[in-house]
């Protein structure tokens, strides 16, 4: 993993490592290989609940579920998908955005990273994460050794731009759900990163801190989840990027955990 000084410059993490007394370029001091067996915190967790039923950050108007239109997206392909969603009308969002923000990467990627959903720059470009908070991602992929287009695909829960950048309501998400859903099993990733409070709630039914979730591996569709904070969160709070580094590194860890457990190993 690449962790020499432009790296950490542009996460402006570079004098915070010196600070911490960490050597730039030591993986052995930075990211802590694993021993042979993980422990019972990295072991992956089943979640028994339904994402969006588990949310206690419920809106004021009751879920309306559509099976026959959640199994009518779980059929499309790509090419379907994308058409469909950029001109759904399922929920109040679409009635202000200038194109919906259906996702970019490789459409086979092992990495999946979970947003919240669209801001003005994306709504914009009809791109996810091409902001500020975009570059911060960029830069955190760049450092673990990815980048987008290739390694990883990048999504949000919801595809259109929420009024003033608020939150998605519950409802907003779960009129989103089956495209979310239907990317990730065309996808099929072997890891998830969920960005942000709205992304881990979505993704695992929990809406405990993120103090608690990071650090711990959870499952989603059967695949792996690993939460984090969102990009936007870490601009404002500069001394929590250390932790989301840490994530990062975390992640990395589990993907490399999972290649072996794969291979035989």
């Amino acid at each position: 993993m690449r962790t020499d000084e432009n790296y950490l410059r542009e996460l402006e993490l570079l004098d915070t490592f010196r600070q911490l007394g960490r050597q730039v370029g030591d993986e052995q001091e930075v990211a802590k290989p694993e021993t042979a067996k993980p422990t019972a915190r990295e072991e992956p967790v089943a979640v028994s609940r339904p994402p969006l039923q588990a949310a206690k950050t419920a809106a004021i108007t009751p879920i309306t579920i559509d099976p026959a239109r959640i199994a009518r997206i779980g059929a499309m392909d790509w090419a379907a998908v994308k058409t469909e969603s950029a001109g759904c009308a399922a929920c109040g969002l679409c009635k202000q955005r200038k194109q919906a923000v259906f996702g970019v990467g490789a459409e086979s990627a092992p990495w999946l990273f979970v947003g919240e959903g669209p801001g003005a720059e994306e709504d914009e470009q009809g791109e996810p994460f091409v902001g500020q908070a975009g570059r911060l991602l960029d830069a955190m992929l760049a450092a673990a050794g990815l980048q987008r287009g290739r390694e990883a695909y990048i999504a949000n829960v919801v595809k259109c731009r929420p009024p003033g950048n608020r939150t998605p309501t519950l409802d907003e998400a779960a009129a989103c759900a089956p495209f979310l859903d239907r990317q990730i099993d065309l996808i099929q990733p072997s890891l998830i990163v969920a960005l942000g409070k709205t992304a881990v709630i979505r993704l695992t039914g929990s809406d405990a801190s993120m103090a608690s979730m990071r650090g711990s591996m959870h499952r989603y569709r059967d695949i792996p989840v690993v939460a984090t904070y969102h990009p936007a969160y870490l601009l404002r709070s500069l001394p929590e990027k250390l932790k989301g580094w840490e994530d990062m590194l975390f992640a990395r860890r589990q993907m490399e955990r999972l290649a072996a457990l794969q291979n035989g190993k």
